[in-house]
């Protein structure tokens, strides 16, 4: 008679603690691991991982499936990448607490924000809450292939309390304050593991309307960050544009507010090209933060975040356009006839490509940063390979480099742009964040961004490029304990990011050498036939979550063990 549920024997183990890699065997019983080391007793099951890497599941403590977690459960593309937890509702958007007058405006700032177009929410989200406990209750609704963190959202609370006043980034009084604040704690003390905000002018909506976080004053930061002091638990999550009005001011007052409440806050950070000083500046403030004892970490990106242009896609270089926008609604191949005709290349060329724009970033954005998505991607190219630089060795506008480059594979064919991260095309900025000991990993976003960015395979990249392509890259340990204990540890779950006894069965058996990305891809299978990119990996062998194969070689199994998770979680069971 089988003793256990699960062995998985004779891989090669990477707990998540950082300890160096040995061979062992675990031993799973229900959502929990038995044992580890020799495994004598047999298992219902059992799994040959001899030359794989077997490591706790990743956790992804910066993502948006909101909305996704309402009518799917598949939490994919994140799912597909060895993720067996995630934390949404960050940047200060989400969808509760609401009142039904103020749907719309949730909407339009999610659209604006994190593209996740309106029809698709309009018909993916039932409102079936007003609060935000009801909301976790609407979540539960569904089983799913990973546990679910929820983050409350300034955004959707500020609008609950403030109503119109808070879409015109008025000052809250002091009742809104104490409204906020008994919110929040209702918020954690119903599960939420913490709390989110936007200051960043990046964040508004299609019609050009700021996040109504944007310049919250720090007395609000501070009355809601107490009110997950009055809970007990909660991080604060933020992402600021540290010009508010500079970098030291502004981490200044988020550090009062972490002395203030005693709650830990997790900060975004990027290279931004107009502040190429900035990000390095922030890191050494949460290094001296975090020396003093105050619990103030960054979040960092493995690599450039990058925009995909491409004419399946939300965005396009020729998408603001008029003569482009008089056809923009048909079918891809009859849009690739039409810009294939001379006269409506010529109109297209000469118009200015910001006149009709609804994307924010595409002033921002400079054809010497602009290259083809090779396939497999190289998220590094390299500069002479730029649109830019193709243009001057043929003589050409860059305009025309770009165009003709969006119709090759009829009309298939992506443009990578990345806005951060790579001032000096290449990745040694990437590489001094992820060497930070403060540290942690994240900003991939899944569930966002839906129709120009798919950074969820952060985690693929981060083994496979850093972890075994890289001349200057990590130890593996290193980068699994970032992926899985160090974010468990920095929300509040304790029960999972490791493999030891009593803690949760969520693993991965990963072929090293044989983990690469494919280039993304556009599916349409969102709500209303909306359209989003997704991208795969090869080497994943195997995804476990609470005890359950979900996924094998990237392909689910059918099994949904995954669960909301309420508050922080001990160690023990």
């Amino acid at each position: 008679m089988a003793e256990y549920d699960l062995v998985i024997r004779n891989g090669t183990l990477i707990d998540g603690s950082g300890s160096k890699p040995r061979t062992a065997d675990i031993a799973i019983s229900g959502d929990r691991i038995s044992n580890v080391g020799a495994v004598a007793g047999r298992g219902k099951e059992e799994i040959d991982a001899t030359g794989l890497l077997v490591t706790p599941g990743f956790v992804d403590i910066h993502t948006h499936f909101d909305g996704q977690a309402i009518w799917d459960s598949h939490l994919s593309p994140t799912s597909w990448h060895g993720v067996t937890t995630v934390v949404m509702g960050n940047c200060g958007v989400g969808f509760a607490p609401v009142r039904p007058s103020d749907r719309d405006s949730l909407i339009a700032l999610m659209e604006g924000v994190e593209d996740i177009p309106n029809p698709c929410l309009s018909e993916g989200l039932d409102w079936a809450w007003e609060t935000f406990p009801e909301y976790l209750k609407a979540v539960e609704r569904r089983t799913h292939d990973a546990d679910i963190c929820a983050l409350l959202p300034h955004a959707a609370l500020r609008l609950y309390v403030m109503g119109e006043r808070a879409l015109r980034l008025e000052a809250a009084t002091p009742e809104d304050m104490a409204q906020m604040r008994a919110l929040t704690a209702e918020a954690m003390r119903a599960g939420a593991v913490g709390f989110s905000t936007s200051r960043t002018i990046g964040h508004k909506t299609l019609a050009g309307d700021p996040i109504p976080t944007l310049r919250a004053a720090e007395h609000e930061l501070t009355e809601i960050a107490l009110g997950m002091a009055d809970a007990g638990h909660g991080i604060l999550e933020v992402i600021s544009d540290w010009d508010a009005p500079d970098p030291d001011s502004e981490f200044a007052m988020l550090r009062r507010i972490v002395e203030i409440s005693g709650r830990p806050a997790l900060i975004s950070v990027t290279q931004r090209y107009h502040q190429p000083a900035v990000w390095s500046r922030v890191m050494e403030l949460a290094r001296e933060a975090a020396a003093d004892g105050l619990p103030m970490r960054t979040v960092v990106a493995p690599r450039p975040i990058g925009i995909l242009f491409g004419l399946e896609g939300t965005q396009n270089p020729f998408s603001g356009t008029p003569t482009y926008r008089e056809f923009a609604h048909l079918p891809l191949d009859e849009r690739v006839a039409r810009m294939r005709d001379p006269e409506v290349r010529e109109r297209i060329l000469s118009e200015d490509p910001l006149a009709q724009s609804t994307f924010a970033l595409l002033g921002r954005l400079s054809n010497e940063r602009v290259f083809r998505l090779s396939n497999p991607p190289d998220y590094a190219p390299p500069r002479d390979q730029s649109v830019t630089a193709i243009a001057e060795r043929e003589g050409r506008r860059p305009e025309e480099i770009a165009y003709d480059l969006l119709l090759e594979e009829d009309g298939r064919a992506l443009l990578f742009a990345p806005v951060v991260n790579y001032l000096d095309y290449d990745l040694s900025a990437c590489r001094a964040m992820i060497g930070d000991s403060n540290a942690l990993f994240g900003l991939g976003d899944g569930g966002a961004h839906v129709g120009f960015i798919t950074d969820a395979s952060f985690p693929s990249f981060l083994l496979s490029y850093w972890g075994r392509d890289a001349a200057d890259g990590f130890d593996i340990p290193r980068l699994i304990r970032g992926l899985t204990r160090a974010n468990a540890e920095a929300v509040g779950l304790l029960d999972r990011g490791l493999v030891a006894p009593g803690l949760k069965a969520d693993l991965n058996l990963i072929d090293l050498e044989a983990i690469r990305l494919q280039r993304p891809y556009f599916v349409h299978d969102l709500p209303a036939g909306g359209t989003r990119l997704m991208q795969r990996a090869e080497g994943f062998i195997a995804t476990v979550l609470s005890g359950r194969v979900t996924y094998r070689a990237s392909e689910p199994t059918g099994c949904l063990p995954g669960r909301l998770v309420r508050g922080p979680q001990p160690a023990a069971a």
